[in-house]
């Protein structure tokens, strides 16, 4: 009889790509957390005074505990993006839309056929109803509204 010989395909050892064993144990360090910690905190701060109407930058401030509310004239409020903010209007911010689009609107000369129909979910736009205003935003599709535009600036000119 003779000897049956075996053969197995050849196999190559797996490549490793990345050694993390080290990296992993010193990465998470109490600086990297305790860093982590204060910002958390820090960005809850800051959500908690937006929310609350206390900061708007530096135009709009509420006094506190009397509900008045103090606008700085010639202040601006919102993004500096007017790349994507590129539309402009003037007029008297005035509360409401038109068959649901716009929350507020811009009171121009001519009449109601020269309103701008107002969005924003960057300025709050009721702390400056009844101002006269500049607004910058981009324009959107509307079905009522003859011009329908989402606010990211702001000034106030009265």
């Amino acid at each position: 009889m003779e000897p049956t010989q075996q053969t197995q395909p050849l196999q190559q050892p797996p490549q490793q790509l990345h050694d993390f064993t080290g990296i992993n144990k010193k990465f998470f360090t109490s600086r990297v957390l305790a860093v982590l910690i204060v910002a958390i905190a820090l960005g809850v701060v800051t959500g908690f005074m937006f929310s609350k109407g206390n900061v708007v930058g530096s135009a709009v401030t509420q006094n506190g505990g009397t509900g008045t509310i103090a606008v700085t004239r010639g202040a601006v409020i919102g993004s500096g993006d007017e790349k994507i903010f590129k539309d402009t209007a003037e007029g008297v911010l005035k509360k409401g839309g038109i068959d649901g689009e716009g929350a507020f609107h811009l009171v121009r000369s001519g009449g109601d056929s020269q309103n701008v129909y107002l969005t924003s979910s960057l300025v709050d736009l009721s702390l400056l109803v009844d101002r006269k205003v500049k607004v910058w935003g981009q324009t959107q599709k509307a079905k009522s509204a003859g011009w329908l535009m989402d606010v990211g600036k702001v000034q106030i000119l009265e």
